[in-house]
């Protein structure tokens, strides 16, 4: 059983590294061109965000939608770093991300005690809070915001990064610590009665999604060159937010596989910018009426989901067959 498992996952590493090489080869050699590179890398930064979003509405049960807050401390905090104090990038992400994280805590301690709508309202009202602050300080640039960020984000980096996301928040899930937090989701008073500290669970779950979300606006901003406290507002938290709702909010996978799709759908309706967000609100309609848990409700993919309904697509067959 060790073994096998041991060789699954040198086999997952041997396909990452073989699809991070291919496309690597072909950025180099021009055949991937910069504006397809582009969408590589916002694939990238959006599914860290919809994975780390997962963990605090999916897994844990609550619904937050200031992610764009969390987002727009990492990306100034990095950016802060590398214009003002010249360090190195791996230093600005990781400033960025802590930074994240902890006002991931400091948030999450007063209004995790809320439930429902209420702590949706409370988070909605941290990430404009965060953004009406950024906007007052002149330090950072204000409402014009800040410019001349060095490109230091590049696909490697971007993919890696959203491998060891992925890695971290599925080994969390996975953890005892995890499975409290999803006791939490799926009844909070019972989880109480057996002893588990929700407010603690609850708090760890939230920090960790808001750390992550750091990291993806510090990708964000040494990318674009610039960033400003518009392109966090709650339009931002709601793309998010659609991603694991459309995905599944329980799924790793399923909110890989919405940030790939939707990342696509909205580069391909560009020159339709005002219909994009008519078309994203169509979109979760028609998963609310025909698909409500979502593309991947609370499962992940692999291959044996491909095993055992062959199997039993046979199994209808053959008692056709003996039927008839």
């Amino acid at each position: 059983m060790f073994q096998r498992k041991i060789g699954k996952q040198i086999a997952i590493l041997a396909v990452l590294i073989i699809f991070w090489a291919s496309v690597q080869a072909m950025v180099g050699l021009g055949i991937i061109n910069p504006y397809y590179e582009l969408n590589l890398i916002l694939i990238g930064i959006n599914i860290i965000l919809a994975v780390s979003l997962n963990l605090i509405n999916g897994f844990n049960g609550q619904f937050s939608l200031g992610h764009a807050g969390f987002m727009a401390v990492g990306a100034y905090g990095a950016a802060i770093i590398t214009l003002k104090t010249q360090l190195p990038f791996g230093l600005a992400l990781l400033f960025g991300a802590l930074l994240a994280g902890i006002f991931g805590i400091l948030v999450g301690l007063p209004t995790l005690r809320l439930r429902g709508d209420y702590l949706a309202i409370a988070t909605l009202g941290f990430g404009e809070i965060i953004r009406g602050v950024i906007v007052n300080i002149d330090y950072i640039g204000g409402a014009y915001g800040l410019s001349g960020i060095p490109k230091l984000t590049n696909w490697t980096l971007v993919f890696w990064l959203t491998v060891l996301t992925v890695i971290v928040i599925a080994n969390f899930v996975n953890s005892t610590h995890g499975r409290a937090t999803i006791s939490i989701r799926e009844n909070e008073i019972a989880a109480e009665a057996m002893g588990i500290n929700t407010t603690k669970y609850k708090v760890m779950a939230f920090s960790i999604g808001s750390l992550f979300a750091g990291l993806a606006g510090g990708l964000h901003a040494h990318y674009f060159y610039t960033i400003q406290p518009g392109t966090f507002n709650f339009l931002k938290s709601f793309d998010i937010l659609v991603m694991v709702v459309l995905g599944g909010q329980g799924s790793i996978t399923g909110s890989i596989i919405a940030a790939v799709g939707l990342t696509i759908l909205s580069a391909a309706l560009q020159k339709l910018a005002a219909l994009r967000l008519v078309i994203y609100a169509l979109l979760l309609v028609i998963v609310m009426l025909f698909r409500p848990q979502g593309l991947m409700g609370t499962k992940e993919f692999s291959l044996k989901m491909f095993r055992r309904k062959t199997k039993d697509k046979e199994g209808k067959q053959h008692g056709t067959a003996i039927g008839q």
